[in-house]
């Protein structure tokens, strides 16, 4: 069955929610080479699905109990999405300001777990679901096929945007740009998409909050 629950992973994670648009925004501006970008695309599925298990674990009253909200953790969400809009503003001055542009993998990797902090709702369901019946083992199972599924999805994402920035610079170069140039404006752009990803979600997040009689408290 494990073979099965990585392929479920790796089309679950097609759907939206699973933090590809904000992985290809980041690395469309970063330098981090091919083998490198798999390292942020890993910490995002090991951080979402991850963050899924210890809400079920030790955390499980954060979990909204609107009927709404089923599955879903609104402080994490909330954290997450606050944190890609700092990140995108930063960025965003950077090439503004026009400093150093250099990103290292370290960079890469809190872009990576602050974008997994959106938990996974299937894996949250399958760990409350495991729990309930009383074989943790078999949630355990189910997330680890999880992230090696949403591993696999993320990974050809980072690897066609690395690709794609790297055909856009060499394409560049030829036309006479400059390189240095064009960092800034990769950097500004990948800074501007998080921005507006992070208010974006924010926004709807906030718009769509549950409201009057019917709220839990």
């Amino acid at each position: 069955m494990l073979p099965m629950g990585i392929l479920f992973g790796a089309v679950h994670a097609l759907t939206p929610g699973h933090g590809k648009t904000v992985l290809a925004s980041y690395l469309v501006g970063s330098k981090l080479a091919a083998v490198r970008s798999l390292s942020v695309a890993g910490a995002l599925a090991v951080t979402h699905v991850g963050s899924a298990v210890l809400i079920a674990l030790f955390a499980l009253p954060l979990v909204s109990r609107t009927l709404g909200s089923v599955g879903r953790a609104p402080s994490l969400e909330a954290l997450s999405r606050g944190g890609l809009a700092v990140i995108g503003l930063w960025l965003l001055i950077r090439a503004v300001r026009g400093g150093g542009h250099h990103h290292d993998e370290r960079e890469g990797m809190m872009v990576g777990v602050v974008a997994g902090l959106v938990p996974c709702p299937l894996t949250l369901f399958a760990m409350v679901l495991a729990l309930g019946r009383g074989v943790p083992e078999a949630g355990l199972t189910f997330a680890l096929a999880m992230v090696l599924g949403v591993g696999l999805t993320l990974a050809v994402v980072a690897l066609l945007a690395v690709f794609a920035r790297a055909w856009v610079v060499a394409a560049s170069a030829r036309h006479g740009a400059s390189i240095a140039q064009l960092s800034r404006v990769l950097d500004g752009v990948a800074g501007a998409l998080l921005l507006a990803a992070g208010l974006y979600a924010l926004g709807g997040s906030a718009l769509f909050a549950p409201s009057g009689p019917f709220t839990a408290r």
